[in-house]
């Protein structure tokens, strides 16, 4: 699929965010293009994880909390009552910040999803685990190691298989919250090679502090700063030439 051709998969107007008084999103219009990889930049409070928890209504978990505005996913407002927030939560998955595996075994780990979503047949739980392993480039290293506790893996293997445990359900979208501030920078190069080829099938959003990798990985970054989105457009573009002092003051260290 050509960048020209991407579809838009996602499309939020005029969304507003609010934690009781606090308003943290103020006034966001956004298309998020299908297959391909967005990454969220920003300082610290500027609402960028605000923004990625409202593209799967994660945020309806928080006292007080609540949006107003659209974002349409299927051709459907997320926000609407008859929206069903499990199968949404399968189709838009979310990776955290920090690898979070179960204390349960590593197949366990991978197939409780879709044990949740009322799926029990052996074969058909032993080929989605083999399928999301190997799609997260785990199957060859643990193969043989099935049935031990998911705890014992490195945390960047934990990482990768929480991706694999999301894969498993079959998402159409991916939303990663700084997945690499917790592994090392070896680890770090693998979870972005794993984006790029994940990339293929899926379409990812990722918040993330760090430029160097926003750049590295992504094809539009969007630049949030205190509950706006200040620009948005072509990666490649927002580094060398933004259009916004504020986009061009925090990309250059400037401020943030």
């Amino acid at each position: 699929m050509s960048r020209q051709a991407a579809e838009n998969i996602i499309v939020i107007k005029n969304l507003n965010f609010y934690y009781g008084q606090f308003q943290a999103l103020k006034n966001i219009n956004l298309e998020i293009k299908a297959r391909r990889i967005t990454a969220l930049i920003g300082p610290s409070g500027c609402g960028k994880s605000t923004f990625l928890r409202t593209l799967n209504r994660m945020n309806d978990l928080i006292e007080g909390a609540r949006a107003e505005g659209e974002i349409w996913f299927d051709g459907k407002n997320i926000f609407s009552p008859e929206t069903d927030l499990l199968e949404l939560r399968r189709r838009v998955g979310m990776v955290f910040q920090r690898p979070n595996p179960f204390p349960l075994s590593i197949a366990d780990n991978v197939t409780y999803g879709l044990r949740v979503h009322g799926h029990f047949d052996r074969l058909f739980l032993e080929e989605r685990l083999y399928w999301s392993l190997k799609a997260v480039n785990l199957w060859d290293e643990l193969k043989d190691r099935l049935n031990e506790s998911a705890l014992n893996l490195t945390g960047e293997q934990q990482q990768r298989l929480c991706i694999a445990r999301l894969l498993a359900v079959q998402p159409e979208v991916v939303l990663m919250d700084e997945p690499c501030s917790a592994l090392d920078p070896v680890a770090t190069a693998r979870i972005e090679d794993l984006m790029r080829e994940l990339r293929e099938n899926y379409t990812i959003i990722i918040v993330t502090h760090n430029m160097q990798q926003a750049a590295r990985v992504s094809d539009y970054t969007g630049y949030f700063l205190l509950g706006e989105l200040v620009e948005f457009g072509d990666t490649n573009q927002i580094f060398t030439s933004p259009r916004d002092k504020r986009t061009e003051d925090y990309i250059t260290g400037r401020f943030g």
